[in-house]
Formats: C-alpha cells, sequence, structure tokens
C-alpha cells in the first residue's frame, strides 16, 4: 500500500505522488481531494493530464480568487512536463498560493528527477506508491484493504484470494470489498474458494500448496473444485511436481539467506520463505514417496489409467500423508 510521509497532511501546499502503481496514485489524490472537501464542500478539483498543463497554465490556474474558493490541482504523470512548464511548477514550490493544493503524480525514476528533487527541497508532502512486485506485498495490501474496511480475514483466506486474483492491485481491492459487502463474520479460505478460486493456474497450486502442507481435506476440496472448473488434470500434475520437487531442493540445500538461497535454487526469495514453512514434517523418505505418487498419477492422467480424476486424489492424499511423516 502507498507509504505515507511522518508528517501527513493532505492539505499540504504541495503533495508528490511518487511510483508506479495505478490505484496507490489514484487513491493519494483521492486523499487529498476528500481532504479538502472536507475544509470546503464547493472545493474546485482540476485533474490534469502532463500535456495539458503548459507554460503559464499553472499561473493561471493558482491566480488569486474575488471568492478566496479552494482549489486542487492535480498533475498527471508529472515526469513528462515539458522543460518550461517545469520552471514554471519549481518556480511555484517557492510561492505556494494558500487554500490551493498542488498535487503531482509522478513515475518516479530519472525522467523528470529534477523535479521531485526540486519538490523534495521545498518540504513537499511526499506519498510513495511504488509497483508492487512481491507476493508478499500484495499479501499485506490485501490484509490491510480487509482492515480498512473493519473486516476480519483469515491469513489462509488472504493467500487463497492473492493466488486466486494475482498482481492487479485494482481487482485485489475490488475482491476485498466484494466479500466484505456479502460475507459476514469471519472470511475464511473456504469462502474465498467460492468466490474467485477456479483460475487454471492458481486453482491447480493451491491444490499442491495444501497437499504438501499435509492438509489432505483442504487438498481434495481444491482439487474437486479445480476439476469442477474444467482446470485439466495435468495442470495439476504438474503443480503438484513442482511443491514436491521445491520442497526435496530446499531440504537438500544449505542453509543461508532467502536471497542466497533463491540463486543457488533457482526459486524467488519469496518462495524460498513459503517453501521453508511447508516442509516441516518432511523427511527424504517422505519426498520419494510424493515424487513417485505424482509420477504415478501423471501417467494415470495422460492415459495410463482408467480413471484421472482418482489417480490425482490418490496422489494427493499420499503428499499429504507424506508431509506428515515426521510428526
Amino acid at each position: 500500500m502507498a507509504r505515507k510521509p511522518a508528517n501527513d497532511n493532505p492539505l499540504a501546499p504541495v503533495t508528490i505522488a511518487v511510483g508506479q502503481e495505478d490505484l496507490l496514485l489514484d487513491r493519494a489524490l483521492q486523499e487529498v481531494v476528500a481532504a479538502a472537501r472536507a475544509a470546503d464542500a464547493d472545493t474546485d478539483v482540476r485533474d490534469l493530464t502532463s500535456d495539458q498543463l503548459q507554460p503559464g497554465t499553472l499561473a493561471e490556474l493558482t491566480s488569486p480568487s474575488l471568492f478566496a474558493e479552494r482549489k486542487v490541482v492535480a498533475v498527471r504523470n508529472a515526469q513528462d512536463l515539458s522543460a518550461d512548464t517545469i520552471k514554471d511548477v519549481k518556480a511555484y514550490f517557492g510561492a505556494p498560493v494558500e487554500e490551493i493544493t498542488l498535487v503531482l503524480l509522478h513515475a518516479g525514476g530519472a525522467k523528470g528527477k529534477g523535479l521531485l528533487d526540486a519538490a523534495r527541497k521545498a518540504g513537499a508532502r511526499e506519498v510513495a506508491c511504488p509497483k508492487m512486485t512481491k507476493p508478499a506485498d500484495r499479501l499485506a495490501f490485501v490484509r490491510g484493504e480487509f482492515r480498512a474496511l473493519g473486516r476480519s480475514a483469515t491469513p489462509e483466506a488472504c493467500q487463497a484470494l492473492v493466488d486466486s486474483i494475482g498482481s492487479d492491485l485494482r481487482e485485489l481491492a475490488s475482491a476485498v470489498s466484494q466479500l466484505a459487502a456479502d460475507v459476514e463474520g469471519t472470511i475464511d479460505e473456504a469462502v474465498v474458494g467460492r468466490y474467485y478460486t477456479g483460475r487454471a493456474e492458481a486453482s491447480s497450486f493451491t491444490v499442491a500448496d495444501r497437499a504438501v502442507e499435509g492438509r489432505a481435506a483442504d487438498a481434495l476440496e481444491a482439487l474437486r473444485w479445480s476439476l469442477a472448473t474444467g482446470v485439466a488434470p495435468v495442470m495439476i500434475t504438474s503443480a503438484l511436481a513442482q511443491g514436491v520437487r521445491a520442497i526435496g531442493k530446499l531440504s537438500a540445500a544449505r542453509g543461508g539467506r532467502p536471497a542466497d538461497l533463491a540463486r543457488e535454487l533457482g526459486m524467488p526469495p519469496w518462495k524460498i520463505d513459503r517453501v521453508r514453512q511447508q516442509m516441516r514434517g518432511w523427511t527424504p523418505d517422505g519426498v520419494a514417496v510424493a515424487l513417485r505418487a505424482v509420477a504415478e498419477a501423471d501417467a494415470g492422467v495422460k492415459g495410463g489409467g482408467d480413471d484421472p480424476e482418482y489417480a490425482l486424489e490418490k496422489a494427493v492424499v499420499t503428499i499429504a500423508r507424506a508431509a506428515r511423516s515426521r510428526r
């Protein structure tokens, strides 16, 4: 979620929202507009693109009014402003107009960096809106969305939502909002499954995750849901194979930081942390048994057996039992 400054006054003369996460940039602007309209319901909001702010335009928009109205002037993609317009904006930093809040939405990076540096030097309020590329960041975002709505969701439900929806924050926020509106009480993994599980990649890996965690009943439920929603059995065996192999790789690896192990094993660091949690209870013999079960299931779903669904159920149960061999 957007990171706020220590001195967080939305009505500061200048706010810079910096980053490439569109939802967070929009929310940073919405926060300023909401604060301005709370102070003055008749606040005038001018939402401009960079090409609409030409040299001299800012002076016109911020010129004194007979009615001393409150105004919010927002400029999107501020990194694309022309050199002459940037001069106008920098000059404005030195003498901002009372009752006017200037909001610059900037992608960050090298382009237009001089404008950001000048804003920071002038004491502008800054809201960081970085692109959320890590699953852990998206998981924290979902938890924050539920908290903001005053709702309780289990950790498993939050993870299932991220697994099902993916990386689009707007979709994640919309899904949280829908669940909060439709579901009473604590939102759990089963509820998320009924609403959102069913995308082929997400649901197949949900089956694998529950199996390698030793949660046979949950894995079977996810398996049946996946098959009912049209997920190809071969995708599920592939996910099971990846899950078990990850357990085996990490079990045999030297200890160390996730970043070091990630380079050694060819996994992203976030997956190292996740597999470490999943591998509790596994033994080398258990990994061997699980790999055989996956191989048998793979043969079963590719024509070596009469009932692919049964082959998958048998593999899921065997893997879940193997995951609990040390417990």
